[in-house]
């Protein structure tokens, strides 16, 4: 190849839909263009577990262009936006390290110079889904290898997730730094503004332009002069670039990967293994990069590892006003933020050894009060509410709705036991739809009682219908319990005593406890 092909900067190679639907093609210039005017509804190549690292890209590409040309205002003119891009890499002038295809001895978009410009030995990729991140257990999760008429940005999409989001996969697979270990992934948190994928873009551009400086004070990195594109130094996978030399709005790669031609029109790609990381980070770094997006766990001194779980509400909880966790850059509300319309966005792909335990997107929306609350920095309220719901729920599911299950599973019987490994199998079931059921509707119950006028009786209200929920689960279950004789009577009606019994003892709703005694003697003076 003698000169690079499929330039973003030129070519409009990246496909949307704009707001009414109809597809379009666009340049990375214009497409920052339409981005500014959250004109983009979507794009329609995009897997959901790219959705994140195709933001990030956009967001850091955004805004080392514009700091670069001492600018702080997105243009509004595609030709400002080339000129600013083709400016981070001065070396390379007729654009390769923005092309998808390019000499091999030359930087390609995210594919750093094959030292050489030979590929002998390496690995030979039919498709984008094969060279993505996704891990598929024989073809059952997912069809690999089923993206035989690709496009180009069904190519660029999968570079950008493989690059910017993988970690290690066996030997010589290596990972990127922006995880607290080889085997972690990389979440995101922010606040999604109102309005479409534009309105988020134009937020997160103003919001890490801002804290740059912070950014590079906080982890040890280079201010002025730093690298930022990593893909645009040659490497021979023996040696790593020094995580102090790096911009604090780095844009890494992990993997040693070029894309060539194929047959006709059609695409290849061809990766190596490596000795070394791209970035040499410390066992202390643990994650803990500047990534605008990733929650740091203060305990732990390290970035959060999403669970197989995802982000249930008491996660949710913890990062949003708990002080167990760092805020990001992204979801710290800021005095130009929108009172209404905004929402916490949590995306992140849990990544197992040597598999995928799936793709967890939860978007909640942010009531005004508790806007206004964040704002001025004042979360401790929310912080307390939240915390006390996530606690009901824990004890309504364990100490209440779990131990009632056992009364009923063993038949009725004085002396219960509960570490029968039978018993919690046939139990679980039911436990955990009652935690997903929870779990689905937690935050807008949450926002009924921050925006309440009468959060007492809000809460009392909820206690009430937490209650009948759980009790709900019980008398399901009563499908599983003991089904002949005076055992099934015993059984449910002893299951059923101590669920009720347990509510009204005020060990562990007092206020919940309270509300039914206080209805019972109504109820006998009425009769």
């Amino acid at each position: 190849m003698d000169e690079p092909r499929l330039n973003l900067l030129d070519e409009p190679l990246i496909r949307i839909r704009d707001l009414d639907g109809a597809l379009q093609r666009l340049s990375l210039p214009q497409l920052f263009v339409e981005l500014g005017r959250d004109a983009v509804r979507d794009f329609p190549a995009l897997r959901p577990h790219q959705r994140h690292p195709w933001h990030a890209l956009l967001v850091q590409l955004a805004a080392l262009a514009l700091h670069e040309a001492g600018e702080t205002k997105a243009w509004d003119d595609p030709a400002d936006w080339r000129t600013a891009l083709l400016a981070l890499t001065p070396d390379h002038p007729d654009g390769c390290a923005f092309s998808l295809l390019a000499p091999h001895d030359q930087p390609a978009f995210l594919q750093a110079p094959v030292p050489g410009g030979k590929l002998d030995g390496w690995k030979d990729i039919a498709t984008p889904d094969a060279l993505d991140m996704l891990v598929t257990s024989k073809n059952h999760d997912l069809k690999g290898e089923r993206m035989r008429r690709a496009e180009a940005d069904d190519w660029l999409f999968a570079l950008v997730s493989l690059q910017t989001q993988e970690g290690v996969l066996g030997n010589g697979k290596r990972g990127i730094s922006r995880m607290n270990s080889g085997y972690g992934n990389r979440p995101a948190v922010g606040v999604a503004p109102p309005g479409g994928a534009g309105a988020r873009w134009r937020r997160d551009l103003q919001v890490i332009l801002d804290a740059r400086s912070g950014i590079a004070g906080d982890f040890g990195l280079r201010e002025a002069d730093g690298i930022s594109l990593l893909w645009v130094t040659p490497w021979d996978g023996t040696t790593s670039l020094r995580f102090a030399d790096l911009d604090p709005l780095y844009i890494e790669i992990c993997r040693r990967v070029r894309l060539a031609s194929g047959v006709g029109s059609y695409i290849r790609a061809y990766d190596s293994t490596s000795k070394v990381n791209r970035v040499g980070v410390g066992e202390s770094q643990k994650g803990k990069t500047g990534d605008p997006w990733a929650p740091i766990n203060l305990e732990e001194d390290k970035a959060l590892n999403l669970p197989a779980g995802g982000f249930d509400h008491s996660l949710c909880v913890d990062i949003l006003w708990g002080g167990k966790f760092r805020r990001t850059v992204s979801q710290t509300l800021r005095p130009d933020d929108s009172a209404t319309g905004n929402s916490f966005l949590a995306q992140g792909l849990v990544r197992g050894n040597g598999k995928t335990e799936g793709y967890h997107e939860r978007r909640i929306p942010l009531s005004q009060k508790s806007v206004g609350w964040m704002k001025s920095g004042q979360t401790d309220l929310l912080a307390k509410i939240a915390k006390a719901r996530v606690e009901d729920v824990a004890k309504m599911r364990g100490s209440v709705l779990r131990t009632a299950l056992f009364h009923l599973i063993e038949a009725g019987t004085e002396k219960i036991d509960f570490d029968r490994r039978t018993a919690k199998q046939q139990i679980e079931p039911f436990v955990q739809a009652f935690e997903r059921d929870e779990d689905a509707h937690f935050f807008d119950d949450l926002n009924r009682e921050i925006e309440s006028d009468d959060p007492h009786a809000e809460r009392l209200a909820w206690l009430l219908g937490l209650a009948g929920r759980a009790e709900a689960v019980l008398r399901r279950a009563f499908a599983i319990g003991p089904q002949c004789g005076e055992r099934r009577y015993r059984a449910r009606a002893r299951a059923l005593t101590y669920f009720h019994n347990a509510l009204r003892s005020g060990k562990h709703f007092p206020a919940l406890a309270l509300h039914l005694r206080e209805q019972s003697a109504a109820e006998e003076a009425a009769s």
